[in-house]
Protein backbone atom coordinates (compact mmCIF):
# COMPACT_ATOMS: atom_id res chain seq x y z
CA UNK A 1 0.00 0.00 0.00
CA UNK A 2 3.23 2.40 0.26
CA UNK A 3 2.71 5.07 -2.20
CA UNK A 4 4.18 8.74 -3.31
CA UNK A 5 6.51 10.08 -0.11
CA UNK A 6 6.27 6.93 1.79
CA UNK A 7 8.95 5.27 3.36
CA UNK A 8 9.42 1.55 3.85
CA UNK A 9 11.61 0.10 6.71
CA UNK A 10 12.36 -3.76 6.20
CA UNK A 11 14.69 -5.85 7.87
CA UNK A 12 17.00 -8.23 5.97
CA UNK A 13 15.38 -10.78 6.99
CA UNK A 14 11.93 -9.26 5.96
CA UNK A 15 13.78 -8.39 2.87
CA UNK A 16 14.45 -12.47 2.27
CA UNK A 17 10.66 -13.29 2.69
CA UNK A 18 8.99 -10.78 0.86
CA UNK A 19 11.50 -10.21 -2.10
CA UNK A 20 9.16 -10.80 -4.73
CA UNK A 21 7.05 -7.86 -3.40
CA UNK A 22 9.76 -5.76 -3.07
CA UNK A 23 11.27 -6.52 -6.38
CA UNK A 24 7.89 -5.82 -7.86
CA UNK A 25 7.74 -1.96 -7.36
CA UNK A 26 9.83 0.91 -8.57
CA UNK A 27 11.48 2.47 -5.77
CA UNK A 28 12.65 5.98 -5.81
CA UNK A 29 15.32 5.00 -3.95
CA UNK A 30 17.24 2.14 -1.67
CA UNK A 31 19.22 3.09 1.38
CA UNK A 32 21.08 -0.29 2.94
CA UNK A 33 22.25 0.39 6.26
CA UNK A 34 25.05 -2.11 7.97
CA UNK A 35 25.72 -2.55 4.50
CA UNK A 36 28.08 -5.28 4.89
CA UNK A 37 25.60 -7.83 5.27
CA UNK A 38 25.55 -8.41 1.44
CA UNK A 39 28.72 -8.56 1.37
CA UNK A 40 29.14 -12.09 -0.01
CA UNK A 41 27.83 -12.50 -3.45
CA UNK A 42 26.63 -16.00 -3.36
CA UNK A 43 24.15 -15.40 -0.75
CA UNK A 44 20.83 -15.06 -1.23
CA UNK A 45 20.34 -12.10 0.80
CA UNK A 46 23.25 -10.54 -1.85
CA UNK A 47 20.71 -11.65 -4.45
CA UNK A 48 17.58 -10.37 -3.16
CA UNK A 49 19.36 -6.75 -2.41
CA UNK A 50 20.24 -6.56 -6.08
CA UNK A 51 16.93 -7.74 -7.75
CA UNK A 52 15.45 -4.70 -5.94
CA UNK A 53 14.38 -1.47 -8.83
CA UNK A 54 15.33 1.99 -7.87
CA UNK A 55 16.25 4.93 -9.38
CA UNK A 56 18.88 5.93 -6.37
CA UNK A 57 20.88 3.79 -4.51
CA UNK A 58 22.90 4.33 -1.25
CA UNK A 59 24.44 2.32 1.50
CA UNK A 60 26.47 3.18 4.83
CA UNK A 61 28.46 1.00 6.60
CA UNK A 62 31.62 0.67 8.66
CA UNK A 63 33.01 -2.00 7.57
CA UNK A 64 33.33 -1.96 3.63
CA UNK A 65 36.04 -4.51 3.38
CA UNK A 66 35.87 -7.27 6.29
CA UNK A 67 37.74 -9.97 5.11
CA UNK A 68 39.08 -9.34 1.19
CA UNK A 69 38.38 -7.34 -1.76
CA UNK A 70 35.41 -9.55 -3.35
CA UNK A 71 33.10 -8.14 -0.61
CA UNK A 72 34.05 -4.30 -2.07
CA UNK A 73 33.35 -5.50 -5.88
CA UNK A 74 29.89 -7.14 -4.27
CA UNK A 75 29.13 -3.69 -2.56
CA UNK A 76 29.71 -1.70 -5.39
CA UNK A 77 27.86 -4.07 -7.72
CA UNK A 78 24.92 -3.07 -5.72
CA UNK A 79 25.65 0.94 -5.69
CA UNK A 80 27.48 1.27 -9.78
CA UNK A 81 26.64 -2.20 -11.73
CA UNK A 82 29.57 -2.25 -14.31
CA UNK A 83 31.73 -0.18 -12.22
CA UNK A 84 34.56 -2.87 -11.40
CA UNK A 85 33.84 -5.00 -13.79
CA UNK A 86 32.73 -8.76 -13.68
CA UNK A 87 34.50 -10.40 -10.33
CA UNK A 88 36.55 -12.30 -12.91
CA UNK A 89 37.68 -8.98 -14.26
CA UNK A 90 37.90 -7.43 -11.26
CA UNK A 91 40.03 -9.99 -9.50
CA UNK A 92 42.65 -10.24 -12.79
CA UNK A 93 43.08 -6.41 -12.47
CA UNK A 94 42.43 -5.68 -8.84
CA UNK A 95 42.46 -8.52 -6.19
CA UNK A 96 44.76 -10.60 -7.17
CA UNK A 97 47.78 -8.06 -7.93
CA UNK A 98 47.15 -6.02 -4.28
CA UNK A 99 45.81 -8.93 -1.77
CA UNK A 100 48.81 -11.64 -3.47
CA UNK A 101 51.17 -9.10 -4.92
CA UNK A 102 51.15 -5.96 -2.80
CA UNK A 103 51.14 -4.39 -6.26
CA UNK A 104 51.05 -0.25 -5.10
CA UNK A 105 49.86 0.63 -8.90
CA UNK A 106 47.03 -1.70 -9.29
CA UNK A 107 45.70 -0.35 -5.41
CA UNK A 108 46.67 3.40 -6.82
CA UNK A 109 43.90 2.43 -9.98
CA UNK A 110 41.06 0.57 -7.60
CA UNK A 111 41.08 3.36 -5.33
CA UNK A 112 40.73 6.74 -8.31
CA UNK A 113 38.27 4.23 -9.46
CA UNK A 114 35.81 4.02 -6.62
CA UNK A 115 36.69 7.53 -4.82
CA UNK A 116 33.88 9.67 -6.32
CA UNK A 117 31.60 7.28 -5.33
CA UNK A 118 32.98 7.49 -0.99
CA UNK A 119 32.51 9.82 1.39
CA UNK A 120 34.42 8.87 4.64
CA UNK A 121 32.89 10.63 7.80
CA UNK A 122 35.15 8.89 11.04
CA UNK A 123 34.04 9.54 14.29
CA UNK A 124 36.88 11.79 15.36
CA UNK A 125 35.39 14.28 12.73
CA UNK A 126 31.49 13.94 13.80
CA UNK A 127 31.70 13.46 17.10
CA UNK A 128 33.34 16.12 18.68
CA UNK A 129 31.94 15.85 22.31
CA UNK A 130 32.50 11.84 22.07
CA UNK A 131 34.85 11.09 25.15
CA UNK A 132 38.57 9.81 24.65
CA UNK A 133 39.06 6.28 24.32
CA UNK A 134 41.99 4.21 25.79
CA UNK A 135 43.04 0.80 24.23
CA UNK A 136 45.30 -1.30 26.34
CA UNK A 137 47.15 -4.63 25.43
CA UNK A 138 46.63 -6.93 28.20
CA UNK A 139 49.15 -9.52 28.02
CA UNK A 140 48.47 -12.94 30.67
CA UNK A 141 51.38 -15.35 31.21
CA UNK A 142 49.93 -19.11 30.70
CA UNK A 143 50.39 -21.28 33.99
CA UNK A 144 52.74 -24.70 33.38
CA UNK A 145 50.11 -26.71 32.71
CA UNK A 146 48.30 -24.33 30.23
CA UNK A 147 51.86 -23.53 28.43
CA UNK A 148 52.26 -28.05 28.34
CA UNK A 149 49.38 -28.62 27.25
CA UNK A 150 49.37 -25.49 24.27
CA UNK A 151 52.71 -26.25 23.14
CA UNK A 152 51.73 -30.17 23.00
CA UNK A 153 48.76 -28.95 20.90
CA UNK A 154 51.01 -26.57 18.52
CA UNK A 155 53.26 -29.39 17.88
CA UNK A 156 50.34 -32.39 17.42
CA UNK A 157 49.17 -30.30 14.77
CA UNK A 158 52.55 -29.00 13.29
CA UNK A 159 52.78 -32.92 12.96
CA UNK A 160 49.36 -33.45 11.61
CA UNK A 161 50.08 -30.93 8.44
CA UNK A 162 53.29 -32.37 7.52
CA UNK A 163 52.26 -36.21 7.13
CA UNK A 164 48.59 -35.37 5.55
CA UNK A 165 47.90 -35.54 1.68
CA UNK A 166 44.72 -33.05 1.06
CA UNK A 167 44.39 -30.82 -1.27
CA UNK A 168 45.32 -27.07 -1.34
CA UNK A 169 41.60 -26.42 -0.16
CA UNK A 170 41.80 -28.96 2.23
CA UNK A 171 45.01 -27.98 3.45
CA UNK A 172 43.57 -24.68 4.32
CA UNK A 173 40.85 -25.78 6.23
CA UNK A 174 42.62 -27.86 8.09
CA UNK A 175 45.18 -25.68 9.23
CA UNK A 176 42.57 -23.13 10.71
CA UNK A 177 41.06 -26.29 12.43
CA UNK A 178 44.36 -26.63 14.23
CA UNK A 179 44.65 -22.88 14.75
CA UNK A 180 41.35 -23.20 16.27
CA UNK A 181 42.11 -25.35 19.28
CA UNK A 182 45.04 -23.54 19.91
CA UNK A 183 43.03 -19.92 19.85
CA UNK A 184 40.40 -21.70 22.40
CA UNK A 185 43.41 -23.68 24.62
CA UNK A 186 44.80 -20.02 24.93
CA UNK A 187 41.05 -18.89 26.19
CA UNK A 188 40.43 -21.55 29.01
CA UNK A 189 41.94 -25.36 29.11
CA UNK A 190 38.88 -26.44 29.92
CA UNK A 191 37.35 -25.47 25.95
CA UNK A 192 39.74 -28.47 24.69
CA UNK A 193 39.33 -30.67 27.58
CA UNK A 194 36.01 -30.32 29.40
CA UNK A 195 37.03 -32.19 32.61
CA UNK A 196 40.68 -30.19 32.79
CA UNK A 197 41.12 -29.39 36.08
CA UNK A 198 44.54 -26.88 34.91
CA UNK A 199 43.82 -22.96 36.05
CA UNK A 200 43.11 -20.76 33.41
CA UNK A 201 45.12 -17.64 33.51
CA UNK A 202 42.99 -15.48 31.25
CA UNK A 203 39.97 -16.40 33.95
CA UNK A 204 42.24 -14.98 36.73
CA UNK A 205 43.18 -12.10 34.97
CA UNK A 206 39.61 -11.37 34.08
CA UNK A 207 38.43 -11.78 37.63
CA UNK A 208 41.27 -9.34 38.72
CA UNK A 209 40.28 -6.81 36.51
CA UNK A 210 36.77 -7.46 36.92
CA UNK A 211 36.97 -6.92 41.00
CA UNK A 212 38.47 -3.50 40.33
CA UNK A 213 36.01 -2.14 38.46
CA UNK A 214 33.14 -3.37 40.70
CA UNK A 215 35.27 -1.75 43.41
CA UNK A 216 35.05 1.58 41.35
CA UNK A 217 31.95 1.28 40.17
CA UNK A 218 32.08 0.88 36.42
CA UNK A 219 30.25 -1.31 34.67
CA UNK A 220 31.96 -3.39 31.57
CA UNK A 221 30.62 -5.19 28.39
CA UNK A 222 33.07 -8.51 27.81
CA UNK A 223 33.50 -10.00 24.29
CA UNK A 224 34.31 -13.83 23.36
CA UNK A 225 34.07 -14.87 19.90
CA UNK A 226 33.66 -18.68 21.46
CA UNK A 227 30.31 -18.91 23.03
CA UNK A 228 31.85 -21.88 25.27
CA UNK A 229 34.71 -19.63 27.04
CA UNK A 230 31.50 -16.93 27.46
CA UNK A 231 29.99 -20.13 29.14
CA UNK A 232 33.11 -20.25 31.60
CA UNK A 233 32.49 -16.74 32.55
CA UNK A 234 28.84 -17.19 33.46
CA UNK A 235 29.93 -20.03 35.65
CA UNK A 236 32.16 -17.91 37.48
CA UNK A 237 29.50 -14.78 37.49
CA UNK A 238 27.01 -17.54 39.09
CA UNK A 239 29.21 -18.84 41.59
CA UNK A 240 30.20 -15.28 43.25
CA UNK A 241 26.91 -13.51 42.78
CA UNK A 242 27.86 -10.74 39.99
CA UNK A 243 24.90 -9.71 38.57
CA UNK A 244 25.05 -9.49 34.28
CA UNK A 245 23.12 -10.13 30.90
CA UNK A 246 23.98 -12.34 28.41
CA UNK A 247 23.60 -12.23 24.42
CA UNK A 248 24.39 -14.50 21.72
CA UNK A 249 23.71 -15.37 18.46
CA UNK A 250 20.69 -17.69 19.39
CA UNK A 251 19.21 -14.56 21.60
CA UNK A 252 15.33 -14.42 20.20
CA UNK A 253 15.53 -11.07 19.05
CA UNK A 254 12.54 -9.91 21.31
CA UNK A 255 14.99 -11.20 24.30
CA UNK A 256 17.93 -9.36 22.45
CA UNK A 257 16.01 -5.87 23.12
CA UNK A 258 14.68 -6.91 26.54
CA UNK A 259 18.42 -7.57 27.77
CA UNK A 260 20.01 -4.58 26.24
CA UNK A 261 17.16 -2.30 27.85
CA UNK A 262 17.67 -4.20 31.28
CA UNK A 263 21.98 -3.40 31.21
CA UNK A 264 20.91 -0.05 30.11
CA UNK A 265 18.75 1.36 32.91
CA UNK A 266 20.69 -0.55 35.42
CA UNK A 267 20.36 -4.10 35.99
CA UNK A 268 23.74 -6.00 35.65
CA UNK A 269 27.23 -5.09 36.23
CA UNK A 270 28.65 -7.10 33.24
CA UNK A 271 27.40 -7.77 29.91
CA UNK A 272 28.47 -11.09 28.14
CA UNK A 273 28.72 -10.94 24.50
CA UNK A 274 29.66 -13.35 21.62
CA UNK A 275 31.70 -11.02 19.30
CA UNK A 276 29.71 -11.75 15.90
CA UNK A 277 25.69 -11.16 17.69
CA UNK A 278 26.89 -7.94 19.52
CA UNK A 279 29.28 -6.24 16.63
CA UNK A 280 26.73 -4.02 15.56
CA UNK A 281 23.42 -2.65 16.31
CA UNK A 282 23.83 -2.33 19.98
CA UNK A 283 23.67 0.86 21.91
CA UNK A 284 25.83 0.00 25.13
CA UNK A 285 26.22 3.45 26.54
CA UNK A 286 25.74 1.85 30.25
CA UNK A 287 29.14 0.53 30.20
CA UNK A 288 32.53 2.62 30.50
CA UNK A 289 35.02 -0.33 29.75
CA UNK A 290 35.15 -3.28 27.38
CA UNK A 291 37.38 -6.43 27.47
CA UNK A 292 38.09 -8.63 24.52
CA UNK A 293 38.86 -12.01 25.85
CA UNK A 294 40.44 -13.09 22.78
CA UNK A 295 41.40 -11.32 19.53
CA UNK A 296 39.94 -11.49 16.21
CA UNK A 297 41.91 -12.05 12.84
CA UNK A 298 40.60 -8.49 11.81
CA UNK A 299 40.45 -5.81 14.47
CA UNK A 300 38.21 -3.72 12.15
CA UNK A 301 34.93 -6.37 13.83
CA UNK A 302 36.59 -5.90 17.29
CA UNK A 303 36.60 -2.03 16.95
CA UNK A 304 33.22 -2.27 15.99
CA UNK A 305 31.99 -4.47 18.92
CA UNK A 306 34.15 -1.97 21.04
CA UNK A 307 31.80 0.94 19.88
CA UNK A 308 28.60 -0.86 20.89
CA UNK A 309 30.32 1.51 24.29
CA UNK A 310 32.39 4.56 22.83
CA UNK A 311 29.16 5.87 20.92
CA UNK A 312 26.71 8.68 21.03
CA UNK A 313 25.23 8.97 24.53
CA UNK A 314 28.13 7.66 26.40
CA UNK A 315 29.84 11.19 28.77
CA UNK A 316 32.60 8.95 30.20
CA UNK A 317 36.02 8.03 29.14
CA UNK A 318 35.81 4.37 27.76
CA UNK A 319 38.32 1.59 27.85
CA UNK A 320 39.09 -0.95 26.58
CA UNK A 321 40.79 -4.05 27.45
CA UNK A 322 42.24 -6.87 25.06
CA UNK A 323 43.31 -10.11 26.83
CA UNK A 324 46.62 -11.56 25.09
CA UNK A 325 47.79 -15.02 25.93
CA UNK A 326 52.07 -14.29 26.04
CA UNK A 327 53.85 -16.22 23.39
CA UNK A 328 50.90 -17.72 21.51
CA UNK A 329 49.30 -17.54 18.22
CA UNK A 330 47.50 -14.78 19.98
CA UNK A 331 50.18 -12.54 20.13
CA UNK A 332 51.10 -13.43 16.26
CA UNK A 333 47.26 -12.18 15.62
CA UNK A 334 47.71 -9.16 17.35
CA UNK A 335 51.10 -8.17 15.35
CA UNK A 336 48.97 -9.05 12.24
CA UNK A 337 46.61 -6.04 13.35
CA UNK A 338 50.00 -3.88 13.82
CA UNK A 339 51.61 -5.07 10.36
CA UNK A 340 48.53 -5.47 8.19
CA UNK A 341 46.21 -2.57 7.95
CA UNK A 342 42.75 -2.87 7.47
CA UNK A 343 41.58 -3.28 3.53
CA UNK A 344 39.09 -0.31 3.49
CA UNK A 345 41.51 1.74 5.51
CA UNK A 346 44.15 1.22 2.90
CA UNK A 347 41.97 2.20 0.02
CA UNK A 348 40.65 5.22 1.98
CA UNK A 349 43.41 6.78 3.65
CA UNK A 350 46.62 4.83 1.19
CA UNK A 351 47.75 3.09 4.13
CA UNK A 352 49.23 -0.93 3.43
CA UNK A 353 46.84 -3.64 2.25
CA UNK A 354 46.32 -6.49 3.91
CA UNK A 355 44.15 -9.63 2.12
CA UNK A 356 43.48 -12.67 2.67
CA UNK A 357 45.54 -14.92 4.74
CA UNK A 358 47.35 -17.85 2.06
CA UNK A 359 47.85 -21.42 3.91
CA UNK A 360 51.37 -20.75 3.86
CA UNK A 361 50.95 -17.83 6.38
CA UNK A 362 48.48 -19.68 8.62
CA UNK A 363 51.17 -22.34 8.94
CA UNK A 364 53.94 -19.73 10.01
CA UNK A 365 51.15 -19.06 12.88
CA UNK A 366 51.61 -22.67 14.26
CA UNK A 367 55.73 -22.44 14.11
CA UNK A 368 57.87 -20.43 16.62
CA UNK A 369 59.61 -17.60 15.59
Amino acid sequence: SAGPRDVVICSYGLLLREAKTLQGRAWNAVVLDEAQAIKNVATKRSKAAMDLKARFRIITTGTPVENHLGELWNLFRFLNPGLLGSLEEFNERFALPIEKDRNREARVRLKKRVRPFLLRRTKTQVLKELPPRTDICHHVELGKEERGLYEALREQALEVMATAEMEPGQMHMQVLAQLMRLRRCCCNPRLIMPESTFPSAKLAAFIEILDELRDNRHKALVFSQFVGHLSLLREYLDETGVSYQYLDGSTPARERKKRVAAFQSGEGEVFLISLRAGGVGLNLTAADYVIHMDPWWNPAVEDQASDRAHRIGQERPVTVYRLIARNTIEEKIVDLHHRKRDLAESLLEGADLTGKLSTRDLLQLLRED
